[in-house]
């Protein structure tokens, strides 16, 4: 499981933010993590108490928001749920497919009290 040492990443760089920024106290961190993602949401959210424990994280809370993998048909330019749809467009049923979202993993913001 790999979500462990991303984690304990992202618990670092919301820290060195924390300190940079003269923050004593935060309250919630939000992660956006893309459908197509090598990250699992609930891995994350289970590995989350482990990295944090012992640092200034201890108390946070997490919030993950899940980007859809989004795509755009080459053949007619709609723009569609690939999961959804199985990676074929519903309008015309073509397949020549660019991606737009769903491979995101950020921080999308740290909520300090």
């Amino acid at each position: 499981m790999h979500e462990l040492g991303v984690v304990i990443k992202v618990a670092k760089t919301v820290e060195n933010f924390a300190k940079v920024n003269g923050i004593t106290d935060i309250d919630t961190i939000v992660l956006q993590i893309g459908q197509l993602s090598s990250m699992i949401p609930r891995y994350i959210e289970a590995c989350y108490p482990a990295a944090v424990h012992g640092t200034i994280l201890e108390n946070t809370k997490l919030q993950i928001e899940v980007l859809p993998a989004n795509g755009m048909c080459g053949n007619c330019g709609k723009v569609f749920n690939l999961i959804e749809n199985k990676y074929c467009c519903p309008h015309c049923s073509g397949e020549d497919i660019e991606l737009l979202s769903g491979k995101e993993f950020m921080i999308k913001e740290i909520i300090a009290c």
